[in-house]
């Protein structure tokens, strides 16, 4: 049943976190040998207890605030008590990793560590907060500035995707009944595309919005709305191509590996690697290299 019970085993809920001091995390440290077998273990207790603090509050009213006086980008307290609960577990495993988040400021490095974590509790508030389950959870590890694992979750749905690339070894486990593969289409007729909103104004330039409505008539179908959930439909092989511009570092850090160890490739609209920046990126998570390449010439002009 939808938001029932986790898939991946009971987690402790974010107010026994703070009872125990996270003494019931017995888990290998990430700062040593590091492959998709720890980082899976310990995500999937991220994962678990930010679900602890978004669930219970999907569907229930929530209050809502603004933090863009320009425009709207909607905060709800879902999305401050996942970090938080998020930051708390990594800072007691972890103390000398990085942490960027969406909501609260970076937590730098000690030690001279190469790992940073990479935080977007509520990826999609704008769906949190409509009642839409396509929302989710992005956690992001990088080392030395690469994503090098990441998870899509969506706890409502029970979906969860967790890829790593951990020593030129791509690794995808998904929940039960979830492909592990992108479709591995090349032809961009036959393409699935999706991307969050066409409007210019709202994520998309005008410039940006033409171009997508250019890639929009060349592909077999779109979908609108899906926010990051469509990425994991990617890793699956549901969806092929996914569009986005107006992207923060937070919103696709975590996507990378998860696409990758899927098979398909994430890159700019330029045909460039994605990189980590404070400024805003243009996104194509494709199934393949050559349906990606196809879209960004398309998206060129």
């Amino acid at each position: 049943m939808p938001g029932g019970t986790r898939p991946w085993g009971k987690a402790p809920r974010a107010s026994e976190v703070a009872a125990r001091g996270l003494a019931f995390l017995v888990i290998p440290r990430l700062t040593g040998a590091m492959d998709h077998d720890s980082f899976t273990t310990f995500a999937h207790r991220l994962a678990d207890c930010a679900a602890d603090e978004t669930l219970p509050r999907f569907r229930q009213d929530t209050a809502v605030s603004n933090k863009d006086t320009a425009g709207f980008d909607p905060v709800t307290e879902g999305d401050r008590a996942a970090e938080r609960v998020l930051r708390t577990m990594i800072e007691a495993d972890y103390p000398d990793h990085a942490i960027r988040g969406e909501e609260f400021r970076e937590k730098p490095a000690q030690d001279g560590s190469p790992w940073r974590w990479v935080l977007d509790p509520i990826d999609g508030t704008r769906a949190f907060i409509c009642g839409v389950p396509v929302w989710t959870t992005l956690i992001g590890l990088e080392k030395d500035g690469v994503p090098v694992a990441g998870i899509i979750d969506q706890p409502f749905l029970r979906e969860r995707w967790i890829g790593s690339l951990f020593d030129g070894d791509p690794r995808l486990s998904t929940s039960t009944n979830l492909p592990a593969k992108t479709s591995g289409r090349t032809d961009i007729a036959a393409a699935r595309m999706m991307v969050t909103d066409m409007r210019a104004g709202e994520y998309f330039s005008d410039h940006e919005a033409n171009a997508v409505a250019r890639l929009a008539g060349r592909v077999q179908v779109v979908r609108q709305g899906l926010d990051s959930y469509g990425f994991g439909l990617v890793a699956s092989g549901q969806m092929d191509l996914v569009v986005e511009a107006g992207l923060h570092w937070h919103d696709i850090a975590a996507v990378v590996p998860v696409i990758k160890a899927a098979g398909g490739t994430v890159i700019t609209w330029q045909g460039k690697d994605l990189q980590a920046t404070d400024g805003p990126i243009t996104t194509i998570a494709a199934a393949t290299q050559a349906l990606a390449r196809e879209a960004a010439a398309i998206l060129r002009g």
